[in-house]
């Protein structure tokens, strides 16, 4: 069943790619990068505000890597709904499970339906993924932890590396090592960060060596 969902997810991956989007709300297939409007006009956008239909379906897949997913209509004459990410973002997520129910205000595109905005979520017959234990402290999933954690303190950025997805920061009170996954760092709203640039973060005790488990951007 997962090996025949992540086919279904490649092969329509590249349809995503040939999809008119609205501002914001459609990835790349390649890259699950954000693409614009066709023409950028503000006309364009109004007409398809006015074109916006309420159609329910359920999610048959979502893939948080590519950020986007297709939920199933409950019209038959529609078929899938395509929902990206941003259009979750109002409901306080980033991705959705096989078998959630949403309500959607969804649009034609050239390939299909675009959920323009997500009325509601219906998690009942929802089907969660199983956690699987963690192999390193990269794989520890820090919102989990997150309650043992210290509160807000000092710290700074020592490297990070987006294609290994973690890195390190430098701890403000002893100077010593802190374990900072990419995951943790997208939850802050922080896309990329640079050697020396100030944060605070929440810190637990790893398996092996400190871990940050919340991080925000020093202000001022």
């Amino acid at each position: 069943m997962r090996n025949e969902t992540q086919q279904d997810a490649d092969m329509t991956a590249q349809v995503v790619s040939t999809m008119i989007a609205v501002p914001g709300s459609v990835p790349e297939a390649a890259g699950g990068s954000v693409s614009g409007a066709a023409d950028g006009s503000v006309s364009g956008a109004a007409t398809a505000a006015l074109d916006a239909r309420a159609i329910g379906g359920v999610i048959k897949w979502f893939d948080v890597t590519r950020g986007f997913g297709f939920a199933v209509a409950d019209d038959e004459t529609v078929g899938d709904i395509l929902v990206h990410f941003s259009v979750l973002q109002p409901h306080g997520r980033r991705s959705l499970p096989e078998g959630a129910r949403v309500e959607t205000l969804a649009v034609q595109r050239g390939r299909g339906f675009q959920a323009r905005e997500i009325v509601s979520i219906d998690l009942t017959n929802a089907v969660e993924e199983t956690v699987r234990p963690p192999t390193s402290p990269d794989r520890i999933d820090p919102i989990a932890m997150i309650d043992a954690a210290g509160p807000f303190e000092a710290a700074a950025v020592k490297w990070f590396n987006r294609l290994k997805g973690y890195g390190f920061l430098v701890r403000g009170a002893d100077g010593s090592d802190i374990f900072v996954h990419m995951e943790t760092l997208r939850r802050a709203g922080i896309e990329s960060v640079e050697p020396d640039q100030p944060l605070r973060v929440r810190v637990v005790a790893g398996r092996k060596g400190p871990l940050a488990v919340a991080v925000e951007e020093e202000l001022g």
